[in-house]
């Protein structure tokens, strides 16, 4: 079997939340959307505001084939609490880029935003969180996002990345958002793995 079959497999009729925060990273998720779709996943796409700054949600549209929520306030599909019931029937949750602001929020409990709203609502117990960081190399470094990294992981929030490289803001160095396939790879490893 191959390696592309057997994410079909795994990812066949899985509902997968994604969850795109503000930075120029954003414009990768639209690859990682695609490919657990063309996987056979159910993806739904929730969007910070500022992550709208950077990537229409017309975009992630159009790869999952289904309504993306930017609003804690629009109720696009059903009329009842909908962050309730996105994170109850999620198979798995992945928020990439997770901005430094966005890490800090998650970190201290707050849900002021969709992507947010949506996690709070998340039984990590049964439903694992991939968090994918992207920031400048400094922002990374601060004793703050250490310690707000840190806390997630004490949480139960899983990790991947960032790697080392170019940055947009012309820098070299940690911060960089692992590639969609590398986080595609994990997020079919984790469904697996909670599948046994």
């Amino acid at each position: 079997m191959t390696e592309s079959a057997a994410s079909t497999n795994v990812l066949d009729g899985r509902r997968c939340i994604v969850g795109v925060t503000g930075g120029i990273a954003a414009y990768k998720a639209a690859y990682l959307v695609s490919r657990l779709a063309q996987s056979g996943a159910q993806v739904t796409v929730c969007m910070t505001d500022a992550a709208t700054k950077f990537v229409a949600p017309l975009t992630f549209q159009s790869l999952s084939g289904r309504p993306v929520y930017t609003s804690a306030w629009e109720h696009i599909e059903a009329h009842d609490p909908q962050h309730i019931s996105l994170a109850t029937s999620a198979d798995i949750a992945v928020v990439a880029p997770a901005s430094m602001d966005f890490l800090a929020k998650l970190a201290m409990g707050m849900a002021d935003d969709v992507v947010s709203l949506v996690l709070s609502a998340v039984d990590r117990a049964k439903t694992p969180v991939l968090l994918a960081p992207a920031m400048n190399s400094v922002m990374w470094s601060q004793p703050a996002t250490q310690r707000n990294i840190s806390q997630l992981q004490t949480d139960g929030f899983k990790m991947i990345g960032p790697d080392d490289g170019w940055q947009a803001c012309r820098a070299v160095g940690p911060g960089r958002m692992s590639e969609p396939q590398v986080i595609f790879e994990r997020v079919v490893e984790m469904i697996g793995a909670n599948s046994r």
